[in-house]
């Protein structure tokens, strides 16, 4: 799904945007706009070669993807996390699955593509679909990221109301992993329907 609104954080620019888009919560809700040749992905298809020598050994239960290609140890901490978690029902690397989402970095346009993509059981006759991103060091561009997925990319697809429900979790410290998902969770079920 891509979806194309956003600008880097520059002073009253971005004070004046962010003012503006809050303001309109609930008049003029915020609605993705998808990729009109590929809308909808999938992990039914997904067959590529590595050579990336990290890897996770998936849990046939929780993922249909044999393995993870990890970009590190905090993302196959990730992996270990997500398949203990017994709320989680499945989840996948976003490795090769196209799963895009446009952003601006000052003026240049890059596209960012969250770890992984994760579907918790929260109670609801649908389950939560969490984008989540690992991050040890934290940059400006990846603040920028954080915030297109919080104050964009999320409530944009959410108010389509065909694709599911969705959020977002940013993990930064690796020894925190395990309680800040469980809290995630957690958050997820105390939600009111």
């Amino acid at each position: 799904m891509l979806w194309v609104i956003n600008s880097r954080g520059e002073g009253d620019r971005d004070r004046i945007r962010k003012a503006i888009t809050e303001a309109s919560v609930g008049e003029k809700p915020i609605k993705a706009i998808l990729d009109a040749y590929n809308p909808v992905g999938s992990t039914a298809h997904v067959n590529f070669n590595t050579s990336k020598g990290d890897r996770w050994q998936t849990d046939a239960r929780r993922c249909h993807i044999n393995w993870v290609i990890c970009d590190g140890n905090w993302e196959a901490e990730f992996c270990r996390v997500a398949e203990a978690q017994p709320r989680v029902r499945a989840y996948v690397k976003n490795h090769n699955l196209g799963l895009e989402v446009p952003y601006l970095y000052g003026s240049t346009p890059r596209k960012y593509k969250p770890d992984f993509i994760v579907q918790v059981d929260d109670g609801r006759d649908d389950p939560l679909n969490l984008i989540v991103e690992i991050k040890g060091y934290r940059g400006e561009d990846a603040k920028d990221k954080a915030s297109t997925m919080r104050n964009y990319w999320i409530p944009g697809v959410n108010n389509l109301g065909s694709y599911g429900r969705w959020a977002f979790a940013e993990f930064r410290a690796v020894f925190e992993i395990q309680s800040e998902f469980d809290k995630v969770v957690e958050a997820a079920i105390a939600q009111p329907q």
